[in-house]
C-alpha cells in the first residue's frame, strides 16, 4: 500500500513539476517578449532559467543527506534535455540552427561540463566548489544580460508597453508556477527515495532516471510547442542555456549547501552527458538537426536509460 501511494505520490509531484516550469516559462516569455529581445536569448535566459527551477528546487530538497539525488539530477537532466527533448523535437520538425549565434553558447556549455568533471576529480563537490560554480553563474548570468541589453537597445523604437491586466496575469503564472515546482519537489524527491529503497535501486539511478525524466519535462514541453510554432530558436536556446545552469545553478547551490559527494561510476555518465554534448558539434558544422539525428538521439538516450536501470 505504501509503495502505491509513493508512485502515486511521485507522479502527483512529476505533474506538478511540469505544470508548474511550463506556467513560469508561459509568464516569463510573456513580459520578456514586451521588450522585443530574440527568441534565441529568451530561450537562453529566461525559458532556460525557468525550465531549470525544477531541478533546483528538487536538487535543494535533496541536498545534504541524499546528495546522491543533485548529481544523478543534474546529469541526467542534461543528458534527457538532448537525448530525449532535442531528440524528439528534431524527429517532428528539422531544427535551424544558427551557428554564427550558437557557436559560443555550445562550447561553454561543454566547458563547464568539463569544469564539473575536474572539479569532481578528488571524489568530492565541496562546499568551495559550489561556490565557484555559482561564481561562473555570475559571470555567464552577465555575460547574457550584457546581450539581452545589447539586442534591446537596438529595438528600442519597437518596446511594448502592453496591457497591464496581461503583464498582471503574467506575473500571477510565473507565481503559481513557483508554488508548484516548491511543492512538486518536496514529493518527487521524498516519494522517490521511498521507492529507490523499496526496489533496491540506488538514490543516483532515481536521479539519473525518473527525477531527471520528470524535470525535464518543461524543456519538453517548451521545445516542442516553440519547434510546432517554428520558433526553432527558443528550443535549441532553451536546452543549451538549461545545461549551462544545471551545472553552474543546480550543482552549485547542491554542493554549496552540504557538499556532493561523487563516486567512481559517475564518471562513465559524466562521459556520455559529455558525449551527448558533443553531438551538437554536427549541427554547428551543417546548421541542422535533422530527423535522423533526432531519432539517433532519441534511440541513444532509450539505451542509456536501459543500461541505467539494469546495470
Amino acid at each position: 500500500m505504501e509503495v502505491a501511494v509513493s508512485v502515486i505520490l511521485t507522479v502527483v509531484g512529476l505533474a506538478m513539476l511540469c505544470f508548474g516550469g511550463n506556467w513560469l516559462v508561459s509568464g516569463s516569455v510573456t513580459i520578456a517578449k514586451k521588450f522585443r529581445i530574440s527568441n534565441l536569448v529568451i530561450g537562453m535566459t529566461i525559458v532556460a532559467y525557468g525550465t531549470s527551477t525544477p531541478e533546483l528546487a528538487a536538487s535543494v530538497a535533496a541536498a545534504g543527506e541524499h546528495s546522491a539525488i543533485i548529481l544523478g539530477n543534474v546529469i541526467g537532466s542534461n543528458i534527457a534535455n538532448i537525448g530525449m527533448v532535442i531528440g524528439i523535437s528534431a524527429i517532428l520538425a528539422p531544427l535551424v540552427v544558427r551557428k554564427s549565434i550558437l557557436r559560443k553558447e555550445i562550447f561553454i556549455m561543454l566547458g563547464v561540463s568539463f569544469l564539473l568533471v575536474l572539479l569532481s576529480i578528488d571524489g568530492e563537490l565541496s562546499q568551495y566548489d559550489g561556490v565557484l560554480l555559482l561564481g561562473g553563474l555570475g559571470v555567464f548570468a552577465f555575460y547574457t544580460y550584457k546581450d539581452a541589453m545589447k539586442q534591446r537597445e537596438e529595438n528600442k523604437e519597437k518596446i511594448e508597453t502592453g496591457k497591464k491586466n496581461i503583464r498582471l496575469k503574467s506575473i500571477g503564472l510565473i507565481g503559481i508556477g513557483v508554488a508548484l515546482l516548491y511543492v512538486g519537489a518536496i514529493l518527487t524527491v521524498d516519494n522517490a527515495i521511498i521507492l529507490a529503497k523499496e526496489f533496491g535501486l540506488s538514490e543516483k539511478i532515481i536521479g539519473l532516471t525518473v527525477i531527471a525524466i520528470g524535470t525535464s519535462l518543461p524543456e519538453l514541453i517548451t521545445s516542442v510547442i516553440a519547434v510546432r510554432k517554428g520558433h526553432t530558436d527558443i528550443g535549441i536556446g532553451t536546452i543549451i542555456g538549461s545545461n549551462i545552469y544545471n551545472i553552474l545553478m543546480i550543482m552549485g547551490v547542491g554542493a554549496a549547501l552540504g557538499g556532493v559527494m561523487i563516486g567512481s561510476d559517475a564518471y562513465v555518465d559524466y562521459a556520455i552527458m559529455i558525449i551527448f554534448g558533443l553531438s551538437l558539434l554536427i549541427a554547428l558544422k551543417t546548421g541542422i538537426i535533422n530527423k535522423v539525428m533526432g531519432v539517433c538521439l532519441t534511440i541513444g538516450y532509450v539505451v542509456y536509460l536501459a543500461v541505467t536501470f539494469f546495470k
